[in-house]
């Protein structure tokens, strides 16, 4: 039997470790070779670097099951300055672990210690370590690089931490859990001039104001009020100076939702608009639209078994049903091949919010994540009784 207290040393040694050592997305391959190790180390029958880049895809097989789960977490870190105070704080100046997957990583070489040592499981578990989320091309890359088909599993699970709530509760609900991402870029083309003879010009940035303002109309009055989705600008950049009329502008932001016909809604009348302003200020107007990240939808019936398996190993106390989460995760392309349950755990009430420069994940979160894990296994891939 794994000593927990040990193994609580030994994930926060690792997590601390990867702190200080982050990497972009891509170019994870100290982190993949961290992972790489000590899964072997763990006796593993299968690790395999390179998928996708830099992923991991370690494999523990236990019994005559024929059925497979997998697991995952993701590597990258951010490009962020860390202003932490801790001894371990990232040594690679401008990146940083701002969105825990230090702790993501390491909570997920916890559970496998803890499957590879204990079993309890009878059938394939798939270990995938995943680079470059917050690209939004980590989970693509795999695929394309042939995930399912080297390593094929049924269902699959993921974990990520949340500020905000009670370190070490898990939270999770069937249906959207996490919103899609789309990003925008409007581009307006006038006529530049002096500032005193705006007469003489067909300049665009109050066309650009205008569209700003109308922009958020889409949500308030173009959206079923039931549908949850956000529209924000988050930024304007002309070609102007102080006292010049600027001949160009560019709009950029953010889209959030939770179903697919809600995206290409939010699309379609952002160019609407959009063509309607450019009208109404004799400007053109061209608009770029990226669906960057897809809803992530969980399986009613998997995320049912994951409350109920955290809920055995956990404590019923520490499990609850959460709302949808506006943020994003690649974690939606697996599940557009099998179904699955992503879920979050309490990083503390007072923690630092997410891609800030001064967070940082709560070791005390590490152990609650490892079980998590390591239940889900158990329950999805139970040893028949004798």
């Amino acid at each position: 039997m794994v000593d927990l207290s040990t193994l609580l040393s030994e994930m926060t040694e690792w997590r601390r470790d990867l702190h200080q050592h982050p990497e972009f997305g891509f170019e994870e391959r100290r982190t993949a070779g961290f992972v790489a190790a000590k899964l072997r180390e763990f006796g593993f029958d299968d690790v395999v670097e390179g998928v996708g880049g830099t992923g991991v895809v370690g494999t523990l097989k236990r019994g005559m099951g024929n059925r497979s789960i997998a697991l995952r977490a993701d590597m990258d870190a951010l490009r962020i300055q860390e202003e932490g105070t801790a001894v371990y704080s990232s040594t690679n100046p401008g990146l940083m672990h701002a969105c825990g997957h230090d702790g993501h990583t390491s909570m997920l070489l916890g559970a496998a210690k803890l499957l590879a040592d204990e079993s309890g499981f009878d059938g394939t578990v798939r270990f995938i370590f995943q680079p470059a989320e917050e690209l939004a091309h980590g989970a693509t890359a795999m695929l394309a690089d042939g995930l399912m088909e080297r390593f094929p599993f049924e269902e699959i699970y993921g974990l990520h931490n949340a500020p905000g709530y009670p370190v070490g509760e898990i939270r999770t609900r069937g249906g959207a859990v996490m919103s899609a991402e789309d990003l925008f870029e409007i581009t307006l083309r006038g006529v530049g001039g002096h500032a005193s003879q705006p007469h003489t010009t067909n300049e665009t940035l109050v066309a650009a104001c205008a569209l700003v303002t109308n922009l958020q109309t889409i949500v308030s009055r173009r959206i079923d009020p039931t549908d949850v989705s956000v529209v924000s600008v988050t930024e304007l950049t002309t070609d102007g100076i102080c006292n010049a009329l600027p001949g160009l502008s560019r709009i950029l932001g953010d889209a959030r939702s939770f179903k697919p016909e809600v995206s290409a809604n939010i699309e379609k009348q952002m160019r609407i608009i959009a063509q309607g302003i450019a009208l109404a200020y004799n400007v053109s107007v061209e608009v770029g639209y990226t669906h960057r990240c897809l809803p992530t939808i969980n399986d009613e019936t998997l995320a049912a078994e994951t409350l109920a398996a955290a809920g055995d190993a956990l404590g019923k106390d520490v499990v609850t049903a959460s709302a949808p989460f506006p943020g994003s995760e690649d974690f939606a392309q697996f599940l557009q091949h099998v179904p699955g349950c992503y879920a979050f755990i309490g990083n503390g009430e007072g923690s630092a919010p997410l891609h800030n420069s001064t967070y940082d994940f709560n070791d005390a979160a590490l152990l609650r994540g490892a079980e998590f894990f390591a239940a889900v296994s158990r329950r999805r891939l139970p040893v028949a009784s004798a």
